[in-house]
């Protein structure tokens, strides 16, 4: 039974799905108050039908490698179980994307998944995943958090339900047939994977095994505590990575985070590439080397680079606050060639409505190979062509009240400048963010999954980066 001090516990779910701390907000009660909120939601959602009695519901359930997630996994199971939710689950761990395949191949009306994604080893969490094989949209995350607590967690017996070895090997097919492989494996190149210790795994490698181009993973294993640092890959958390490609000469280092949906990179120097370059750099090689078509989503704080690519390239282009869950709800409405936010999510044409990490590895490794230049070399000829514009971010831990409460007095009142430099325009679509005469821009938003004020700049050099992020730290510490 709940006790009243669990009952308490408030779940709000952020950017994608409810996480909290592991023995403190995430607990065995508090999962059970969620996935009884969600089969509550689910039983709200059947077709009445005059001529038959209703379905059941069937959800696909998987977990990642964080510390207890096969058993929050089996809880959130029993629960659906008791409320007559039918659900089949995997053997083992699994990458975010194919829990979302699984749910769209087999026609499910959703999907669980035990992760936390890139929080740091203390959180776990509890992603919902909506039939069209994406990310939950806010429509429905506001649904299922209005029923916690509406009922009081019933438990079934747990099955595993449908065997879903086959959903693997049809998301493997639908990866392989999306990328290039064949020219991947004959590169005379050596490439470094790095999965963090998540559910990545060797998912990655498994897929260039067999020609010339060589392949090694580090960090492939499990490790709940993913080597002491966040499985999130930005250059902070990727020196093992950055150390190895450097040593071995490789053409390029790809990570992927602890559920594998989202990518990182280091390029042939051992340097840790920005999303504001990784995105970009795919984006031109869809466009011009595979002549896709489609609009272009930007969240709020993704490069000016994309807007200038998709004005010379005749491509339409979006807006939408942080979140992958906005990118998802415009590639079900419109005609979306990429979607990407700067946090590594990337969703693109032709494949689910969702980040992937494992395929937008293998497509960034394929516009590498494709263009036969080093990552350094097309960054610097994609600069020339449409300006010069670096990037940097930095996390301070406070209070989630505080950082509203700092976000939203610099929407009322934004300073006149940032670093000496002239604030020209406040746009305020998720955060605040101030901008300048060079389109640099410097952003201020509250973490929607931890107690992380979010510090994120822009800017036509790297000194401007720096300079910025100094005087936006300094603005956050100023402002009580």
């Amino acid at each position: 039974m709940t006790s009243r001090a669990e009952q308490r516990t408030p779940i709000r779910f952020g950017t994608d799905g409810w996480r909290g701390v592991i023995a403190s907000e995430f607990t065995f009660a508090n999962v059970a108050r969620v996935a009884q909120a969600y089969a509550d939601y689910l039983l709200t959602q059947r077709p009445l039908e005059s001529d038959r009695p209703r379905t059941s519901p069937h959800v696909v359930v998987g977990f990642d490698r964080r510390f207890l997630s096969e058993q929050f996994a089996r809880t959130a199971t029993e629960v659906l179980a008791g409320n007559g939710v039918r659900t089949s689950s995997f053997d083992g761990d699994v990458p975010t994307p194919l829990v979302s395949w699984a749910v769209r191949e087999r026609g499910a009306q959703g999907g669980v998944v035990i992760t936390a994604s890139h929080n740091p080893a203390t959180f776990n969490g509890f992603k919902i995943k909506a039939p069209f094989g994406g990310s939950a949209t806010p429509e429905m995350t506001v649904a299922v958090e209005a029923l916690v607590d509406a009922n009081s967690p019933r438990r079934g017996e747990a099955s595993a339900g449908e065997d879903l070895s086959s959903s693997a090997e049809s998301y493997r097919e639908q990866v392989a047939s999306y990328v290039d492989l064949e020219r991947l494996r004959g590169a005379r190149a050596h490439v470094v994977i790095d999965p963090m210790h998540g559910t990545g795994g060797q998912w990655v490698e498994s897929f260039l095994r067999g020609g010339r181009l060589t392949v090694e993973t580090i960090r492939g294993e499990r490790d709940p505590l993913f080597g002491g640092v966040a499985p999130e890959p930005i250059d902070r958390n990727l020196a093992p990575l950055k150390r190895r490609v450097a040593e071995t000469n490789a053409l390029v280092g790809l990570a992927t985070d602890g559920d594998a949906d989202r990518v990182g990179a280091v390029n042939e120097a051992g340097e840790t590439m920005t999303m504001h370059e990784v995105v970009p750099v795919i984006l031109l090689h869809l466009a011009r080397a595979r002549r896709m078509t489609g609009g272009v989503v930007r969240t709020f704080s993704q490069s000016v680079l994309l807007r200038r690519i998709a004005a010379a390239e005749g491509l339409k282009i979006f807006e939408t606050p942080i979140g992958f869950k906005y990118i998802a709800d415009l590639m079900l409405r419109e005609d979306i060639l990429i979607g990407a936010e700067e946090s590594g999510g990337i969703g693109v044409r032709g494949h689910l409505p969702e980040r992937d990490g494992i395929l937008n590895s293998l497509l960034l490794l394929e516009a590498v190979v494709a263009a036969g230049r080093t990552p350094t070399e097309l960054v610097r000829e994609m600069h020339r062509e449409f300006g010069e514009f670096y990037y940097d971010r930095r996390d301070l831990h406070t209070d989630v009240a505080r950082g509203l409460s700092l976000v939203a007095e610099l929407a009322s009142a934004p300073p006149p400048a940032a670093a000496g430099f002239e604030v020209t325009g406040v746009e305020r679509t998720d955060g605040t963010k101030l901008l300048f005469a060079d389109e640099s821009w410097l952003l201020f938003r509250q973490s929607g999954t931890e107690p992380v004020l979010r510090i994120y700049s822009e800017a036509t050099s790297r000194e401007k980066v720096q300079r910025l992020l100094d005087a936006g730290s300094a603005l956050a510490q100023a402002i009580h």
